[in-house]
């Protein structure tokens, strides 16, 4: 990356005033990375009034008002990729506002006109040496989002966390959920789309850190080992995580290109996946029963983990779409795995799949395959999982064949039409109705409106 061939920064280079480039864009610069979003500090103007300037001197450039108390601003470019973060300096200093920031690697300025790098406490060469570090303890304890954000950037940076910055995380691990549980989710989500959040779960996991976010792994922890799983279940969970990562990254383009989208929220469905690759199996404690022959059994765990996952998400006010999508995965994490292990397999079965499972057909057998390959015990030969993934394959090479000629199941009736029929008010059991008609319409079982009515019927 250059930036002369950054166009928002020769924009910025021409203007009047008095301005720094900081924080990610500069490290982002440094590692030689393309990046959309530019944070600068300006001066010598209010933050207020130089968007107000930049955007009539651009004319098409939009303005959001991000923290009117805190002063900061968002100008969003014509092609609605690149934006810009204005805000002015802590106590109209550069100094003291790069002082005041997370870590070193996030503390870098630079001044837009001369091109000067400012370095006050040894980001460039912390940059350098893949070290995630601390600017002051101080800074941790303001505000102790940070303490999430650290491993967030070890996971997406692959850098090591510097020691004294694991003892300020670790005498303060008590504060990390004192930020807004909307600030909390989103570095929760960026941390999962790193390459290397499995490395970093089992750092937080050292310093107490995955308990207090997620106070349901201390029961998951409780599950040992057994026949068909060479780990514990909570390192099971881990180990998913890492073979959603693996799966991802040894995929074919069509596959990348799916799990790359940004389909709720800022952040992609791979971090999604992977966040309930990770909650996958929490419904297994409540279900956990050891048979005679010391077989340990996990009867509906799918069930229960899907019930449990809703309510965590919901009370951390996960959107809608992400809570649906996260329990979903959980849910049917085992469903492409029935699939394929149908007596008499045929493209009619695996319609039905392509039907059900809709536009996370893929997702679902990602994390199918992850979790067979994580669950390694001494009763599960390697022909067992040869199958099992070669049967996915099939599955998962049938879906992106079939993909392109999917047409929208037909609506053959309506709400209406069911309480005119049945002769009932809206319910929860018209809602049922509605989904066992479109369950029956996915299995081939109703395929015309006569169909429908007889089916429906069959209520009365």
């Amino acid at each position: 990356m250059s930036l002369a061939n950054n166009y928002v920064y020769n924009l910025l280079k021409q203007n009047k005033h008095k301005l720094y480039l900081v924080g990610g864009a500069v490290r982002d610069y440094l590692m030689n990375k393309d990046t959309h979003d530019c944070d600068i500090i300006v001066e010598d103007i209010s933050a207020k009034e130089f968007c107000k300037e930049f955007s009539k001197d651009n004319e098409v450039a939009t303005v959001i008002t991000l923290d009117e108390v805190n002063n900061i601003y968002r100008i969003v470019m014509p092609d609605k990729i690149n934006y810009i973060d204005v805000t002015n300096p802590i106590n109209n200093s550069l100094e003291d506002d790069l002082n005041r920031r997370d870590l070193t690697i996030n503390a870098l300025s630079i001044d837009i006109k001369t091109e000067e790098l400012i370095d006050l406490s040894g980001g460039q060469q912390d940059l350098k040496n893949g070290v995630i570090r601390a600017i002051s303890e101080e800074n941790f304890i303001d505000d102790p989002l940070r303490i999430i954000r650290a491993f967030r950037f070890a996971s997406v940076l692959g850098f090591e966390i510097d020691k004294n910055t694991q003892a300020i995380i670790k005498k303060h691990s008590g504060l990390v959920l004192k930020p807004a549980v909307e600030r909390i989710n989103c570095e929760i989500l960026k941390l999962f789309g790193g390459k290397n959040a499995h490395k970093v779960l089992l750092d937080m996991d050292k310093v107490g850190i995955i308990d207090i976010l997620f106070p349901i792994m201390l029961d998951v922890k409780k599950v040992p080992a057994n026949t068909h799983h060479h780990l514990d279940l909570f390192n099971h969970s881990i180990e998913t995580v890492k073979q959603i990562q693996k799966i991802y990254e040894n995929s074919d383009k069509e596959v990348k290109e799916h799990l790359e989208r940004i389909d709720f929220g800022g952040d992609t469905r791979l971090a999604h996946l992977k966040f309930a690759g990770f909650l996958h199996d929490i419904g297994k404690f409540s279900t956990w029963t050891i048979e005679d022959d010391g077989r340990h059994r996990f009867i509906r765990h799918d069930e229960i983990g899907e019930e449990i996952a809703r309510a965590i998400l919901k009370k951390s006010k996960f959107s809608k779409k992400q809570i649906e999508y996260i329990s979903q995965m959980i849910r049917h994490h085992m469903y492409p795995s029935s699939v394929i292990s149908a007596p008499n397999l045929s493209d009619k079965i695996y319609m039905r799949y392509v039907r059900k499972a809709g536009d996370n057909a893929i997702d679902m057998i990602v994390i199918a395959k992850a979790d067979r390959l994580s669950a390694l015990g001494p009763l599960v030969t390697k022909q067992m999982v040869d199958d099992n993934i070669n049967g996915l394959n099939k599955l998962q090479d049938f879906y992106i064949k079939i993909k392109p000629t999917l047409k929208p199941v037909p609506k053959l009736l309506s709400g209406n039409d069911i309480m005119k029929i049945l002769n009932i008010k809206p319910s929860k059991e018209l809602g049922e109705i509605l989904n066992n008609l479109n369950e029956a319409q996915l299995e081939g079982k109703v395929n015309t409106k006569e169909e429908a009515i007889i089916f429906v019927q069959s209520y009365k």
